[in-house]
């Protein structure tokens, strides 16, 4: 199959255009969001995106599956200064939960996911010897089908990914050109 050079002209000059427009766009969701960790069956999470009002940083909220809003969730005030602020809920029983900061002006400061796993039993020793222990798997578990979603790239790793991105659209356009040309010796 042929390209036509009119096609292929018309390609590279809409990649061309395309390209400027993709590197000033930034990420989907701007902005600092927030940090959810783990540990056994204690959750925490940590931002910097609230602004201290009237005395108060927000308000972050753990929610199961099963309920519905930000006013059903565990709610734990924000505290911390204007470097981060933090909450943390202990004795979480294993499963996934979702964790959202409201911080005081009433903005959403971040939504995300984590999946608490239950503790390791012990296992029972089968000599006398000491034998190393197994270790415990990650705290968060697998988030699947999140992706990228979780982490917010800042301007200089787009620029570098749209670059990436224009090199190749040229290369491939390079490639094809030369191969629409008939062989000459």
């Amino acid at each position: 199959m042929r390209i036509s050079s009119p096609l292929l002209r018309s390609g590279l000059t809409v990649a061309a255009a395309a390209l400027p427009v993709t590197l000033a766009t930034g990420p989907a969701s701007a902005g600092p969001g927030i940090s959810v960790s783990t540990t056994g069956t204690t959750v925490s999470v940590t931002t910097t995106a609230c602004a201290q009002l009237n005395g108060s940083w927000g308000t972050a909220s753990l929610i199961t599956g099963s309920q519905g809003d930000f006013a059903q969730g565990r709610q734990v005030a924000l505290t911390g200064n204007s470097t981060g602020q933090g909450a943390s809920w202990s004795g979480i029983s294993p499963g996934t939960y979702t964790v959202i900061v409201m911080c005081s002006n009433n903005s959403t400061a971040g939504t995300q996911t984590v999946i608490v796993s239950a503790a390791p039993s012990p296992s029972p020793s089968r000599s006398a010897s000491p034998s190393p222990s197994p270790s415990a798997s990650a705290s968060r578990g697998v988030l699947g089908g999140l992706g990228g979603a979780v982490q917010d790239y800042g301007t200089a790793t787009l620029v570098a990914g749209g670059a990436l991105v224009g090199t190749g659209v040229i290369g491939a356009a390079w490639f094809l050109r030369r191969r629409s040309k008939p062989y000459r010796f």
